[in-house]
């Protein structure tokens, strides 16, 4: 039996790069997942930040809540500019330091998809984080291409609630050829430490998707954030896997990709995805009709990625 990977106690108490006192809302689960990742990723860490919610609670200049480097930057060119800090480090020989961009899912779905494209297509050796709230939160709850169907934000009002499907980041990263694709959670930080620390060692391009609950946009009481982030993987609304790109054998060039699903939900699988959107006031005009479909997307979803897990 494979053993159960744990975060060494150490790092869990002296490593932390994330001060306290950090002004976001109450049950965001955003800065958690950044002091996860900050401690796998460790000091040696510079975090590039477009317009986002983490972008005004990080702190403003000259001060900031974290321990590590960081860049503010324009909505659209995060990847840009952290491929010129990657470049920058490069030819200083500080090739331990890694540039991490962390973004939401405005400025990776959306607007800063151009850029992300370019450096992904290039390969450049950074690593790109959405933490995906589904929604422009910092604005005021507006729909974005990461917002779920059925979902009301103040852009999708009753009578006008979203009807299309979220934008699947994952296949558009993969269709790059990046060297790391990953999807991960805090409500599962084990795994999530073990991706960052992965990611950290990869040369390339990595991509990491984060589900990001936002208890005033999902409407949500804030003590049931990692309940209901559970609940998204246990319906596969959001399966946590991963993709690899591996070398076929020592003597070839011919890449390969591994797929694993790296959080195993089957004594779970059969819950209904009804039981993820009824735990949010966001979905509240969701229709039968909406479910029913997502239920089926979902399950497809799901299938294709067990085959290719093997």
């Amino acid at each position: 039996m494979q053993k159960k990977f744990e975060i060494p106690r150490q790092v869990l108490v002296e490593q932390d790069l994330m001060q306290p006192g950090i002004t976001s809302c109450q049950g965001c689960a955003a800065p958690l997942s950044m002091k996860i990742a900050l401690k796998a990723l460790g000091e040696r860490t510079v975090v590039v930040f477009p317009a986002c919610c983490f972008a005004v609670f990080v702190g403003g200049y000259p001060y900031s809540s974290l321990k590590v480097p960081i860049i503010h930057c324009p909505f659209e060119t995060s990847a840009v500019v952290a491929s010129g800090a990657a470049a920058a480090l490069s030819v200083r020989g500080e090739k331990d330091t890694v540039v991490m961009v962390w973004a939401g899912d405005g400025g990776t779905f959306d607007i800063g998809m151009q850029a992300l494209s370019g450096a992904a297509e290039r390969n450049e050796n950074i690593l790109f984080v959405c933490y995906d709230n589904e929604a422009y939160m910092n604005t005021g709850i507006q729909r974005s291409s990461a917002t779920p169907m059925g979902a009301w934000t103040t852009t999708t009002p009753e009578g006008c609630i979203k009807e299309e499907s979220k934008k699947d980041i994952e296949q558009i990263m993969l269709a790059h050829h990046i060297s790391y694709m990953a999807t991960a959670s805090a409500a599962y930080p084990d795994d999530m430490f073990k991706k960052f620390q992965k990611a950290r060692g990869i040369s390339g391009m990595k991509f990491i998707h984060l589900l990001s609950a936002c208890p005033p946009g999902w409407r949500i009481d804030p003590a049931h954030t990692i309940k209901i982030m559970r609940l998204a993987t246990q319906t596969n609304v959001f399966p946590i896997y991963e993709v690899c790109k591996r070398p076929v054998s020592a003597d070839t060039e011919q890449i390969t990709e591994e797929w694993q699903y790296t959080i195993n939900v089957f004594p779970e699988k059969n819950v209904p995805v009804g039981s993820y959107f009824k735990s949010q006031g966001r979905f509240g005009l969701m229709t039968d009709e909406m479910i029913q479909s997502t239920q089926k997307r979902v399950d497809r979803k799901w299938q294709e990625l067990v085959e290719k897990a093997g």
